[in-house]
């Protein structure tokens, strides 16, 4: 199969939750397609080895930044790190972000009877505060025009069993979404893509938490396409969406979930 073109070649792409899963993947693709791509996590390690992995699978540069996004001082710091780094490569004064991707995020499956406000507190100021801050640590680089995808889920659009906070989290996501399009407008697109259960090293530790209550064949055969999804296909789509290609397309909500909402 031919390389996609997205058209980012030169573009500056920030991608928090970028080590692995879908955010990794997403790097890989924007990467390959020329893009300056800036990986985020909390995990000096882990962005050491994603940095690597994606050299050998693109030829091209990555930069690891670390950041808490739960953190304003660590969502700043993060941003400051990446203006003086491409003030220096570029030799000019101001730096810019046309692209960012808040893929980071974590699940819980809790009902609601067994939660504490500690469990609360951990899904709530990831998934949707550190949406909310790296995002507001973004805009200043991004008011000359841009475009923010932010990844929520099939469970913020239609629920799901066992995972309330976890569902409220990612409708808050959709929600958020919503509203910068509107505010945002018209210099920043802001789209959302709500991902059913894909292959990844977050479905990896779902699976061992349920402890034999259900298997991945289960969770495939609740899908009309007879399996889960796989990252790049994910990436895809998030790529599809956030290029310049897409300009007229804001305030979108997005399902790509093997049709699983369909019904």
């Amino acid at each position: 199969m031919n390389k996609l073109n997205y058209g980012c070649k030169d573009l500056v792409v920030v991608i928090s939750g970028g080590t692995s899963g879908i955010g990794l993947a997403t790097a890989a693709k924007l990467a390959g397609d020329g893009a300056r791509v800036y990986i985020l996590g909390r995990s000096l390690a882990r962005g050491e080895a994603a940095v690597r992995q994606l050299a050998e699978k693109t030829g091209q540069q990555v930069v690891f930044v670390p950041c808490d996004i739960t953190s304003a001082g660590s969502c700043k710091e993060a941003v400051i790190k990446i203006s003086e780094y491409e003030k220096s490569l570029l030799q000019k004064q101001q730096a810019r972000i046309d692209i960012l991707i808040n893929s980071a995020g974590i699940y819980a499956e809790q009902r609601l009877e067994n939660m504490t406000e500690q469990d609360y507190g951990t899904v709530m100021d990831t998934n949707v505060k550190g949406t909310l801050l790296l995002t507001q640590a973004c805009l200043p680089l991004m008011y000359e025009g841009g475009s923010i995808v932010n990844i929520a889920s099939d469970a913020g659009v239609n629920g799901n069993y066992g995972c309330p906070v976890y569902c409220a989290s990612k409708g808050a996501v959709v929600a958020l979404t919503r509203a910068l399009a509107l505010d945002l407008a018209p210099a920043i697109r802001v789209n959302c893509i709500c991902p059913a259960d894909v292959d990844t090293p977050l479905l990896a530790r779902q699976l061992v938490d349920a402890n034999g209550g259900y298997t991945l064949a289960d969770m495939a055969a609740a899908y009309p396409l007879g399996r889960i999804g796989r990252a790049e296909e994910i990436a895809h789509a998030i790529c599809g969406v956030a290029a310049p290609a897409n300009s007229f397309m804001t305030g979108s909500i997005i399902t790509v979930d093997g049709g699983i909402t369909a019904g």
